[in-house]
């Protein structure tokens, strides 16, 4: 399966050889090898460095992905089961910032935990692994399952494991599983003003 994408301008290899696989091998994602992918995302960009970004992770085999994997859409659960760890993405959407006493809403708290979710993906693949974010998940389930308080968000739950061989997937699936491309540059950045198009 080819995986070559093609820039409209030069950048990073990084960005293009980066995609998101459902199949997966199964093996075994070490404790420490999931520390550096947090420990990446911890590292992001944060407005205010209020770093508004928490993660809940689960290793292969335990109860606590168990909880997780329970959480997540029927479309979902069959391939993700595969993975080798799964991390729900929260972003905090009130916090106290520094020299202050009273909680204030984090309007960005969105954005800088995407940040952080990218940081970890690009991580994850400079060491050898694949990720694949999922908003398909039962937030409700969720919420209770990790005991989520009021003042966060889970804004995704990611896969992570190494990329194995399509044919493991139901054939829907199977036919998806390679690089899909982006729309072009000019559809998504104008200068001056938001002429996009229709």
């Amino acid at each position: 399966m080819s995986t070559a994408r093609t820039a409209e301008h030069p950048v990073d290899p990084q960005f293009t050889e980066r995609w998101s696989p459902r199949g997966y091998t199964g093996e075994a994602l070490p404790r420490e090898q999931l520390m550096s992918l947090l420990e990446a995302a911890r590292w992001a960009p944060s407005a205010s460095n209020q770093q508004p970004w928490r993660f809940v992770w689960a290793l292969a085999g335990t109860p606590a992905f168990d909880a997780i994997h329970a959480g997540l859409m029927a479309g979902n659960q069959g391939w993700a089961a595969q993975a080798s760890a799964l991390v729900v993405v929260l972003s905090v959407r009130s916090q106290v910032p520094a020299g202050q006493t009273e909680p204030k809403a984090n309007p960005w708290a969105s954005f800088d935990a995407g940040a952080a979710w990218m940081s970890l993906a690009l991580q994850a693949r400079a060491s050898g692994w694949d990720t694949h974010a999922m908003g398909g998940f039962e937030r409700t389930v969720l919420d209770a399952a990790l005991q989520v308080p009021a003042h966060m968000a889970i804004e995704a739950v990611v896969a992570i494991g190494r990329r194995g061989d399509p044919a493991v997937l139901p054939e829907a699936l199977r036919a998806r599983e390679q690089p899909n491309a982006r729309l072009p540059l000019a559809a998504l950045a104008a200068e001056g003003r938001c002429d996009f198009g229709a």
